[in-house]
């Protein structure tokens, strides 16, 4: 009825010498029926497959696995950001090594040189830890008791750091995993459940990890590394012109000290010229060997995460989701063939969308046909 009423009237409007003027019109109304069918076909296609089998939503749930996973060694191991470009966070080898840098920083900031009491701690550990025996001999306990002090003061830093890295891996894994699971809805709370956990368990075994570390640098002073040996020559070579001026009062009392040091007054340590000299020779062998510490520290610090990232990737993320995922409140892989209501929803009205479009296109086609049937027939008579 809608084809013939639409006839008729082209047909008298033919009949007054306008049917010109729409045969004109109708080529750009196909025209635009086409852009919004094919507009809605490629819609359509892009929605999620529905899912009527458990064997389709297996398959579908670990395609979104391992997809997932690869995008994660890309951005968190490789350093290959293509899939986001303009989001830096997601830079995620840049943002590590940024952290890294930043926490290298701030622990040598944390034991920076006060030069207004300098040697004065270890002037102190020294008389506190006095013995019978030999002068000028340096017992090992002074050194460990100040080595102690310094690693308590940054004992928490590691930890704080590890806490913060996770932190910054947790959003990045959400985000991931979120964006390859947008097309199954069904699946994203348990996935995100699955993560959450499984980054607080490694936040957790890092912070243990932090934890040894620092007990092992408090119980033992011990390198293998020649700058060491290296560092602590050049620095107590200075020693020699530090005790000229410890004796000599008329020399002036400001010494130019390497290793981090520099100029400094050292004139309020004449009145203890009977420890002075071990003293130095404690700041220097410490300041030597707390260079590599802090060494240890950040580069330990970074193999640990990336082999506990990589880890996390490979090995353990699927099986914390898959488990989550079949767990008594996690629903099974059968949720997978509820559809969600908003896709169902969208599917249904694409559908009507493009049945109504096809429809209208060949209504139109029929009255430009009859359009130029009409026009011949007009020019015949």
């Amino acid at each position: 009825m809608q084809e013939d009423a639409i006839v008729n009237a082209t047909d008298e409007i033919a009949g007054q010498g306008k049917a010109t003027i729409i045969s004109k019109c109708l080529p750009d109304i196909v025209r635009r029926i086409n852009d919004k069918l094919a507009a809605n076909v490629a819609e359509l296609n892009r929605l999620p497959k529905h899912l009527s089998s458990v064997a389709e939503a297996l398959t579908t749930f670990m395609c979104i696995l391992s997809t997932s996973k690869d995008s994660l060694k890309k951005i968190l191991v490789r350093g290959e950001f293509d899939e986001y470009p303009d989001e830096k966070e997601m830079h995620c080898t840049a943002r590590l090594v940024e952290m890294l840098d930043q926490y290298s920083k701030e622990l040598d900031a944390k034991n920076s040189e006060k030069k207004e009491d300098f040697l004065m701690e270890e002037i102190r550990a020294l008389e506190e830890t006095k013995g019978i025996g030999l002068p000028n001999f340096l017992p090992r306990g002074v050194f460990l008791n100040v080595l102690q002090k310094r690693v308590k003061e940054i004992a928490t830093m590691p930890e704080d750091f590890t806490g913060k890295v996770w932190n910054y891996i947790e959003r990045i894994v959400i985000k991931v995993l979120m964006h390859h699971c947008d097309n199954y809805p069904q699946l994203q709370s348990s996935t995100r459940r699955a993560a959450q956990n499984l980054i607080a368990k490694k936040k957790d075994e890092s912070v243990d990890w932090v934890r040894e570390i620092i007990g092992m640098e408090n119980q033992t002073d011990y390198t293998c590394n020649p700058e060491y040996v290296a560092n602590c020559s050049k620095i107590m070579a200075q020693q020699t012109a530090f005790m000229e001026i410890m004796n000599d009062h008329k020399k002036s009392s400001t010494i130019n000290l390497t290793g981090g040091i520099g100029v400094i007054d050292v004139g309020h340590l004449r009145k203890h010229v009977g420890v002075v000299q071990q003293a130095f020779e404690l700041k220097m062998r410490m300041n030597a060997y707390w260079k590599i510490v802090l060494m240890r520290l950040v580069d330990s610090m970074a193999l640990h995460i990336m082999f506990s990232i990589q880890n996390t990737i490979n090995k353990q993320m699927e099986e914390e989701i898959v488990k989550d995922l079949m767990a008594p409140e996690g629903g099974g892989i059968e949720r997978m063939l509820d559809e969600s209501p908003l896709v169902a929803e969208k599917r249904n009205r694409l559908k009507k969308s493009i049945k109504l479009l096809n429809e209208s296109k060949e209504v139109v086609s029929n009255v430009m046909d009859r359009i130029s049937f009409h026009g011949d027939h007009q020019e015949r008579d």
